[in-house]
């Protein structure tokens, strides 16, 4: 499994990024996908999910907020994350697994894509 993350950046309060997930090793197309972020001296916590039906999953902080969204002819995943707040920042991770999977017990994280959310 080979999950790279891209996308984060320096961003104003109030502004967007996008961020993408390429995914390899795996059938994309199966898998329900989730991101998740890990807060500067906080755990992990999981942000969104899609399922392979399509629906989705947010976290009550980022709900009318973010998108996720993906492409399985490309093996792809995205978050689209508009009006970011401070608290947004963090390293965003993609992952394999439904955003209900016990995030304490995943332990195949990628590099990540850093966000940072100030003026």
């Amino acid at each position: 499994v080979r999950l790279v993350e891209s996308g984060g950046g320096l961003v104003q309060p109030g502004g967007s990024l996008r961020l993408s997930c390429a995914a390899s090793g795996f059938t994309f197309s199966a898998s329900a996908m989730s991101w998740a972020r890990r807060a500067p001296g906080k755990g992990f916590e999981w942000v969104s999910g899609i399922y392979t039906d399509g629906s989705t999953y947010y976290e009550d902080s980022v709900k009318g907020r973010f998108t996720i969204s993906r492409d399985n002819a490309k093996n792809a995943v995205y978050l689209q994350m508009n009006s970011l707040k401070p608290e947004d920042t963090a390293i965003y991770y993609c992952a394999p697994v439904r955003p209900d999977y016990p995030i304490k017990q995943y332990k195949y994280w990628g590099q990540g894509t850093q966000v940072t959310v100030s003026s």
